[in-house]
């Protein structure tokens, strides 16, 4: 098994959730994705900081650019990890 990840920057932790909640719905996700808050360097203000979706892919079955396109619904992106 490889350790393929993906990650997913959203802008908020509202968007972070949904788009979480709704990996399961569209692309079969058993696995939930782990939420983490990152900080924009330089900025203590909770307001300043990008959500990351974190969810592993074992198997390599989710396709990059779908999942690029998914977190473009909630304006965010797949960043590579």
């Amino acid at each position: 098994m490889s350790d393929v990840r993906h990650v997913l920057v959203l802008p908020d932790r509202d968007a972070a959730q949904e788009a979480s909640e709704a990996l399961g719905e569209r692309f079969g996700v058993d696995e939930e994705p782990r939420l983490v808050r990152d900080a924009l360097a330089g900025e203590d203000d909770a307001e300043d900081a990008q959500w990351l979706v974190l969810l592993r892919d074992e198997q390599g079955r989710l396709d990059p650019a779908e999942l690029d396109e998914f977190a473009g619904e909630w304006e965010g992106w797949r960043e590579e990890p």
